[in-house]
């Protein structure tokens, strides 16, 4: 089933199967999709491996499949699958620029322990 969210980032915290998107993430989304004049969408998921159980991961999609679920953020549409969620939802992502570089990041409520660089986690 496919589940569509409008505007997550205004509802309360009693659902936390939501995936929200910070300003600077906005931004930087809104930049790459015009750029490329694409209709496409970000997908997060979960993978296993990383020296802490799990990793993040981001690509863009133009299909939804069983299971997914949609959140549309001031235009920007972020889908996730169902098993995904059950490990991210109620995270925020943003877009950090530092001297070392720029990327997304994940700001994950559930993770409990991840690695030193950010790109593996544990439940």
């Amino acid at each position: 089933m496919t589940e569509i969210t409008k505007d997550p980032v205004d509802q309360n915290d009693t659902l936390p199967r939501v995936i929200t998107l910070s300003e600077s993430a906005i931004k930087r989304l809104t930049e790459l999709f015009e750029s490329e004049n694409s209709k496409k969408m970000l997908r997060v998921y979960v993978n296993g491996g990383g020296c802490s159980g799990f990793t993040y991961g981001f690509s863009f999609d133009d299909k939804l499949s069983d299971g997914d679920h949609l959140f549309e953020i001031e235009g920007i549409k972020v889908i996730s699958d169902d098993a995904s969620l059950d490990l991210i939802g109620g995270s925020r992502l943003d877009w950090v620029e530092s001297l070392g570089g720029a990327s997304f990041q994940l700001i994950n409520p559930n993770a409990k322990a991840q690695c030193g660089c950010g790109a593996s986690f544990s439940v």
